[in-house]
């Protein structure tokens, strides 16, 4: 059987979509070797990877008060902490090293420091978690054994790469920003994300070039913040990977 890997992206809110995709993975009894994420795609691809099931990582998606994951704390390089968002990796998932995983599992940050990608194949979970969904300018930067590290989106989006290198013979990979459609931002963390998820565009059409299949779901019509959204953005992500899947698994039976 081939080593068949699934890739996360980031967006946001848009993360849940994520959710649906599994669900359509598991439907269709897709075995998966190796995950990797990058920003809400590391957080959800961690609860997969330590055996959380669709339905629990639905379950949570759902009870999450993602308002209240970012805890105010002025500093010189951003104005919130997220590490609420670890602390509640934690409780979800133990004090864990990434190596402790069922399924191998990388996950992508940024040395901002350096400007180059830092990829998380072992170390702390819940900090690596942290780390790759960290955006510069809203959130402080995670010092990891001195290196400072931010959201993974500004290296690799989509992180395929790691799982080529990690030995994957089919990589499946989801970009929830395909379709995105921007609108005019009410206020400064809009703003901020409208800016930082435009620039990173064009370099994820080239980075999942190498990708077997990619799923590419219609959010067009979602916000990048509006939590009301989760239950309807699931459904989209399942009926976006459902056939796409169908028709892989298929062919690769």
């Amino acid at each position: 059987m081939k080593k068949t890997a699934l890739a996360l992206g980031g967006g946001a809110v848009l993360g849940a979509a994520h959710v649906g995709v599994l669900r359509a993975v598991s439907e269709l009894d897709i075995h998966l070797s190796m995950v990797s994420g990058t920003s809400i795609g590391a957080f959800i691809a961690a609860l997969y990877a330590f055996g959380k099931s669709w339905e629990e990582i639905r379950d949570i998606a759902l009870a999450i008060d993602w308002v209240d994951l970012s805890g105010l704390a002025l500093s010189q390089f951003g104005l919130l902490s997220n590490k609420k968002f670890g602390t509640m990796v934690t409780d979800l998932l133990g004090k864990r090293d990434i190596r402790d995983a069922r399924i191998p599992l990388s996950i992508v940050a940024t040395d901002i420091g350096a400007g180059r990608k830092f990829v998380f194949t072992e170390g702390d979970v819940a900090m690596a978690v942290m780390a790759s969904s960290c955006i510069p300018g809203v959130f402080k930067p995670v010092d990891y054994h001195g290196v400072l590290l931010v959201d993974g989106v500004l290296m690799e989006n989509v992180p395929v790469s790691p799982l080529i290198e990690g030995g994957a013979e089919s990589v499946i990979c989801v970009d929830l920003l395909a379709s995105h459609c921007y609108k005019k931002p009410d206020n400064i963390i809009d703003l901020l994300l409208n800016a930082f998820y435009s620039t990173i565009i064009n370099t994820t059409a080239l980075q999942i070039a190498d990708a077997d299949l990619s799923i590419l779901p219609d959010l067009s019509g979602f916000s990048l913040l509006d939590v009301s959204q989760v239950p309807d953005l699931m459904d989209a992500g399942y009926r976006a990977a459902l056939p796409v899947l169908s028709g892989w698994a298929g062919e690769n039976r």
